[in-house]
């Protein structure tokens, strides 16, 4: 057994002392402790030994222990005959977010991956965590409970894949499905509607067991900070998952609550996909650094499409919800002109490089939504393909029952051979065009929808620097209109760079007028600052349009056959 204990002497400090415990195996032998370089669920280095403050080790008798620090997040320590060993350390804990820790007054929250250490070569040993809080705190964790405040846990991959909140102010609401227990924690301000939440959250979980089949384990807590400002993001875990939305008294109006359910099925949808169907490359997960694997876009792509999508199976969305959350992956897909450039499987292994900031223009795709564009035009094929009878479930499912369930990792190959032999020939230009290429995918798309009875509609940008001049602006520094992209090949593509803070157009300047100063002009003259330095540009027309907007609808002469299909596919009335 492996000993943790988690105190805070001034939560007003953010400083959490971490206390770990446990017996050396070999007392002549140098051991190692790691903390983890990155965490599941965020495939980027985040160096959380970077918040350890007062590091210092001591055995059963106090003594100090030696120890050499030997990479950024790993330490080799010295036993010289001690017989247990305990860790000591601060870590600062003010990251209020999905994947962070946080200490204040009101709460404890953890993600044990940030700040428990692994001691290296006991990994399958059991684990105990202590929380000194104050007595009246509930925990809300998936971790079994030996008590009030003390948590314990099979191994280190189940501890650190297991985050809490403590609280007084917690709240909470539970359902079942399928004889199968799941717990909503609430930590916040806010005034949830358990009745509409609950039947809710039951429609989509039961949608996706019966998908599947079954549930991966035998219960489930979504753990929500709802906070006073506008936030989105959540992390999925083995049973459970953190959701950090805001702000709280807007969680029951239409969009934030769409944004709740939404990325709670999405959330869910991963208990199955890439906590148990996992990609080889990370099982078991490697803790010290990055766990390269090119299958994001089935990993996230598929678990994008499918968190929106099993909402509208369900009839948590209408199928107008539905199309305005498909419109918003579409617009997000196309904002930029990155999907020209790398595929979405090139894409995936660069998480760790790039996967989850801006980056350098045009560089990349979002695995996110260039993944779950690719998901629905392979759902639709396979349904046209194989009229009705397979469709991208039978692929999920397949992926459940040979890897999932019994622990195997899976390939880049098992998943194209899964795919082949649920849809039948045809697979390859997909894959060497969708999925490794950057081939255009309006038509696949547009393609597939007409399947269902819809279709793709493409309309220019209704901003004119957008549209017709290529490039995009936003609020820059002293209140100047600053230029935030350009378009490749466009007017603006050779005279303007990004940064350039706009002053005047054809010597009028610029105050929030620039659409009406740009009204059936070809030729303009730009001034503006670049770098501190007064500049001037020339830019002209070139009939092209730029900055594309694309949505779905439904087609108005859509066949009885496709009003079937849709049917068949989104178990709503066409």
């Amino acid at each position: 057994m492996i000993y943790y204990e988690i105190s805070s002497a001034n939560p007003l400090s953010a400083y959490l002392q971490i206390k770990t415990t446990f017996t050396v195996t070999q007392p002549d032998a140098p051991l190692y402790l790691q903390l983890s370089a990155w965490r599941p669920g965020r495939y980027e280095l985040q160096n959380f030994a970077q918040k350890i403050q007062g590091f210092r080790i001591l055995n059963q008798d106090n003594s100090p222990v030696t120890f050499n620090k030997i990479t950024k997040d790993r330490w080799e320590v010295q036993p010289a005959g001690s017989t247990e060993i305990t860790v000591y350390f601060n870590f600062y804990a003010r990251q209020l977010d999905a994947g962070g820790s946080w200490i204040d007054e009101s709460q404890l929250y953890v993600n044990p991956v940030n700040c428990l250490p692994a001691v290296v070569g006991q990994e399958q040993q059991p684990a105990e965590l202590k929380l000194n809080i104050p007595e009246s705190w509930q925990v809300a964790c998936g971790l079994k409970q030996l008590n009030a405040h003390t948590l314990t846990a099979d191994n280190y991959d189940q501890l650190v894949d297991s985050p809490l909140i403590a609280s007084a102010n917690l709240k909470l609401a539970s359902y079942e499905v399928n004889g199968i227990p799941f717990y909503i924690w609430i930590q916040g301000e806010c005034k949830p509607d358990w009745g509409r939440i609950i039947q809710d959250f039951s429609a989509f979980t039961q949608e996706q067991i019966m998908l599947f089949g079954d549930f991966p384990v035998k219960d489930y807590y979504f753990l929500n900070q709802i906070l006073p400002y506008k936030f989105y993001h959540g992390v999925e875990h083995g049973n459970s998952t953190v959701i950090t939305l805001g702000p709280g008294e807007l969680l029951m109006g239409k969009s934030l609550y769409k944004d709740f359910v939404g990325v709670s099925s999405h959330e869910l949808f991963h208990t199955w996909n890439i906590k148990k169907i996992r990609p080889a490359e990370m099982l078991p997960y490697d803790y010290s650094g990055e766990n390269y694997f090119r299958t994001g876009f089935v990993a996230e792509g598929i678990t994008t499409y499918y968190g929106d999508y099993i909402l509208a199976r369900a009839g948590v969305y209408t199928v107008d919800d539905y199309f305005e959350e498909l419109n918003k992956v579409l617009s997000k897909h196309f904002g930029d002109y990155g999907h020209q450039n790398y595929s979405v499987a090139d894409s995936s292994f660069d998480l760790w490089l790039d996967g989850y900031k801006p980056g350098v223009p045009d560089r990349k795709v979002s695995i996110y939504h260039k993944g779950a564009l690719a998901a629905i035009i392979l759902d639709l094929e396979i349904r046209r393909s194989t009229n009705n009878v397979y469709s991208l479930d039978t692929v999920m499912q397949r992926l459940w029952e040979e890897f999932g369930k019994p622990g195997i990792g899976y390939t880049e190959a098992d998943y194209q051979r899964l795919v082949r032999e649920v849809a039948g020939s045809g697979t390859e230009k997909y894959f060497n065009e969708i999925i490794y290429g950057t081939a255009p995918i309006q038509q696949y798309l547009d393609k597939a929808l007409h399947y269902v009875g819809c279709t793709l509609i493409k309309e220019e940008s209704p901003v004119l620097t957008e549209t017709l001049w290529g490039f995009k602006t936003a609020a820059g520094n002293n209140s100047y209109l600053a230029v935030s992209a350009i378009a490749p090949e466009s007017p603006s593509y050779n005279g303007l760079s990004l940064d350039d803070e706009l002053i005047a157009l054809n010597g009028r300047k610029i105050e929030g007028n620039i659409s009406g100063l740009l009204e059936n002009q070809q030729e303009v003259t730009l001034s503006f600052f670049r770098n501190k330095q007064l500049r001037e540009v020339k830019l002209q027309t070139n009939g092209n349009r730029y900055f594309q907007k694309y949505y779905i609808q439904k087609l108005p002469d859509a066949k009885l056959v496709d009003k079937a299909n849709f049917y068949l596919w989104l178990k709503q009335r066409f």
